[in-house]
C-alpha cells in the first residue's frame, strides 16, 4: 500500500520532510503545501503545491482537492495559526479517505490559549508559572508578593517566540505591555487574538532554571507511547540551537500525566524548567516542534513510528525506539537553490 503524506504549511522544516522521506523507503510520496512556493521545505517534498493563505476561505476547499487529487494517507500541519483551522474542519477533511493527524479541538484550545494551558496544568497538578492578563491583577499579585520581577510578556494565542519581553520593573511592564498591544495588531496573530484582544497579551511569572524541551508521543487514538527529553543548551530566535538527549523519570511521569489527561493525538512538543528542584511545564504545542530533530537524531524515529501505525502495525516499534542520553547536536543552517518555477 503506497503511503502519502501530505504537510500543510511546509515553511523551513526540511528536515521533517527528509525524516519522512526516509521513513517511506519509496513506497509513497510526500507532499507539501504552503501559501508561497518558495518556502525551504518545499524544495525537499516530492511533490510541492501552491495553497491560499489558511484564512482564506478557498483554504479548506483546495486543501480537499489536493487530498482527493493525490490519495493522500495523512495530513501534518507544521504551523501552530493552523491547528484551531483544521481541527474545526477534520471531519470534513476525512470524508476524503485521508487521516488528518490533529487533536481534538478541545485539545487546540487548551494548548494555542495559554491561559487555557495554565489552568489545564494546574487541574492535573503540574507546576506551572503563575499567569494574568491584566496590569490591575498583575500589580495586585506583586503588591501581595506572589508575584515579582523580573515577568514574562508575550502574546496569549499562537507563538510565543513572536514579541516576547522581560521586564523588570512597573515602568517597563507597562511600556512592554503597550507595545505587544501595538506590535500584535500588525503581527500575524491579529487574526487569532481579535476576539478578545483586551486580554490577548499574557504576563507571566519568569522561571529561572535549566530548560528542557520534551516530546510526548502518543498514538493515533490519544494513547500513551512515550516521553523523549533534551536540554536546551542554547536558544536561537525562540528555537532550540544546541540542544542535549536525557533520560530522567521525572520527565517520563510528566509525559504521562499529561497523556493521560489531554489524549492529544501523535507528537506534542512542550518546554519545562527546572528550578529549585522543581518541575514546571510551560508550553504545549500539539505538532512536532523545532527540537524534534534532536530527539530525532538521539535515536526516536517518530516518522518512522507515524507511518507504521498508518500500515497499522504496532508490534514492529521497537527498532525505532533507540534513544540515548548524553547525545549533543547543534542546528547550522545550509543553502538551496530556488528553482525559477518555484519563485512565485
Amino acid at each position: 500500500m503506497a503511503i502519502h503524506i501530505l504537510f500543510t504549511c511546509a515553511g523551513r522544516r526540511n528536515y521533517l520532510i527528509n525524516y519522512f522521506k526516509e521513513a517511506i523507503k519509496g513506497q509513497g510520496k510526500i507532499f507539501a503545501v504552503d501559501m508561497c512556493l518558495s518556502a525551504p521545505a518545499m524544495v525537499d517534498a516530492d511533490e510541492a503545491l501552491l495553497v491560499p493563505s489558511i484564512y482564506d476561505a478557498n483554504y479548506i476547499p483546495a486543501l480537499k482537492a489536493i487530498i482527493k487529487a493525490n490519495a493522500i494517507t495523512a495530513v501534518i500541519s507544521l504551523n501552530d495559526l493552523e491547528l484551531p483551522i483544521l481541527a474545526k474542519h477534520k471531519k470534513e477533511l476525512e470524508t476524503t479517505g485521508a487521516k488528518v493527524l490533529i487533536s481534538s479541538e478541545r485539545v487546540i484550545n487548551i494548548a494555542f490559549d495559554k491561559v487555557e494551558t495554565f489552568n489545564f496544568l494546574n487541574s492535573i497538578g503540574l507546576n506551572t508559572p503563575l499567569t494574568y492578563t491584566t496590569l490591575k491583577d498583575v500589580k495586585k499579585a506583586i503588591d501581595n508578593n506572589a508575584l515579582k520581577f523580573p515577568l514574562v510578556v508575550k502574546p496569549r494565542w499562537g507563538s510565543a517566540s513572536i514579541g516576547i519581553d522581560f521586564p523588570e520593573t512597573y515602568e517597563e511592564l507597562e511600556l512592554a505591555y503597550k507595545l505587544q498591544q501595538l506590535k500584535l495588531k500588525r503581527s500575524i496573530l491579529n487574526t487569532a487574538s481579535a476576539h478578545d484582544f483586551d486580554n490577548a497579551i499574557l504576563i507571566q511569572e519568569k522561571i529561572n532554571g535549566k530548560e528542557y524541551g520534551m516530546d510526548i508521543v502518543n498514538d493515533f487514538e490519544g494513547n500513551y507511547y512515550g516521553t523523549f527529553v533534551r536540554e536546551k543548551v542554547n536558544m536561537r530566535s525562540g528555537e532550540t540551537d544546541k540542544a542535549q538527549s536525557i533520560i530522567d523519570e521525572r520527565f517520563d511521569h510528566i509525559g504521562q500525566i499529561i497523556s493521560k489527561h489531554l489524549k492529544h493525538i501523535g507528537n506534542l512538543d512542550c518546554d519545562v524548567f527546572i528550578a529549585n528542584n522543581k518541575l514546571y511545564t510551560l508550553e504545549l504545542n500539539p505538532r512536532f516542534g523545532g527540537g524534534y530533530p534532536f530527539s530525532h537524531e538521539a535515536g526516536i524515529n517518530t516518522a518512522a513510528i507515524y507511518i507504521e501505525w498508518l500500515k497499522g502495525q504496532t508490534n514492529t516499534l521497537d527498532k525505532f525506539n533507540n534513544y540515548k542520553p548524553g547525545m549533543l547536536f547543534a542546528k547550522c543552517d545550509r543553502m538551496l537553490e530556488i528553482k525559477p518555477s518555484q519563485q512565485k
